[in-house]
């Protein structure tokens, strides 16, 4: 075989190769794909997988992914229906149903994510400004929070820590903003299956305010509970002064009874001891009386008493020498002034 003939075996494999390889292809099962002609598409999309045969040359294969592809849109600022402005930041997840009218309209992803921001960001702010904030805020309108459900009764009249009653709450609100936007993408070849809020904010204009109204409402309601709890610490002491009060004095009305009963039992004694006769009484009334002098008289006392005084009838047999005053002269009426030594 002369070299000729090798050379043209060679440029017929390699031309061979090459017509093959442009001939056959495969789509993989993450894949469909929508065959082109001069830049149109011929026949009905590929959906199937497996190795695919396809006119060289003149025809191009346009892969398009079938799995479920995510779209993540950028916070934007947007007015709620009380005229508050938040930040926004919305997710969905989304698949291409009809590749054809998706190569169509739409040719790559690029531009389907372009499109997604447009419609989902549109129907975002609509349902944004036709609710008041706790509406996309809170979850649901049946779910009662449990620091309302724990209000007290005067709690519930100052209106102080409850959450605003909600009619439809965030799950009806991004519902609301799923359904417009479903519709929408359908002329698209794309079908919508699901959309979150992924994060609500406050504007960065509005912050200050808003942060400020909320430690205002938590100082109010911590005054709150600070003046309740010196209400019931002045309740507590006034209670304890009270019981102090009523045990002393229950205390000091038993001591009184004891007092009484034993002074009684006391007098019962003496009054048997000392009445068994006459001298007895007589030795009763002299130690009571020396008692009496005891008491009433101290280092430096002057003593004035009348001759006819009970308690002078002691001093008759005392010897004047121990005086100190004017002698006593006997007549009834008469007083001595005497001093102790």
């Amino acid at each position: 075989m002369n070299r000729l003939t090798q050379g043209i075996i060679a440029v017929i494999l390699i031309v061979g190769g090459y017509t093959a390889f442009n001939t056959i292809y495969t789509v993989s099962e993450v894949e469909q794909a929508v065959i082109t002609q001069f830049g149109k598409p011929v026949g009905n999309p590929i959906t199937t997988a497996g190795l695919k045969i396809k006119v060289p040359f003149i025809q191009e294969v346009n892969p398009i992914d079938r799995r479920v592809l995510e779209w993540d849109g950028n916070p934007s600022d947007m007015p709620t229906k009380d005229k508050l402005y938040i930040s926004v930041d919305l997710f969905a997840r989304w698949r291409i149903t009809d590749p054809l009218q998706y190569f169509l309209r739409l040719r790559d992803e690029r531009s389907a994510q372009s499109r997604l921001d447009d419609i989902l960001g549109s129907e975002t702010r609509n349902a944004v400004a036709k609710h008041e904030l706790i509406e996309i805020i809170r979850t649901t309108k049946d779910r009662i929070p449990l620091r309302d459900a724990m209000l007290t009764e005067v709690e519930r009249q100052q209106d102080i820590g409850s959450l605003v009653p909600i009619q439809k709450g965030r799950l009806l609100v991004e519902r609301e903003i799923f359904k417009a936007a479903a519709e929408k993408v359908r002329v698209f070849g794309i079908e919508l299956l699901d959309i979150r809020f992924k994060r609500i904010n406050y504007n960065e204009s509005v912050r200050p305010t808003i942060y400020e109204r909320m430690i205002s409402e938590r100082r109010q309601i911590a005054e709150r509970f600070l003046s309740e709890g010196n209400g019931e610490a002045a309740r507590i002491r006034g209670n304890r002064e009270r019981e102090l009060s009523r045990i002393q004095s229950e205390a000091y009305r038993k001591v009184e009874e004891i007092r009484g009963l034993a002074d009684a039992k006391a007098t019962d004694i003496y009054s048997t001891a000392y009445n068994q006769n006459p001298q007895s009484v007589d030795f009763y009334e002299f130690t009571r009386t020396m008692q009496a002098y005891k008491t009433m008289v101290a280092e430096g006392t002057t003593l004035v008493l009348s001759t006819d005084s009970d308690m002078f009838k002691f001093f008759k047999g005392m010897d004047p020498n121990n005086l100190v005053g004017k002698p006593f002269d006997g007549q009834k009426g008469s007083a001595l002034a005497l001093q102790p030594n």
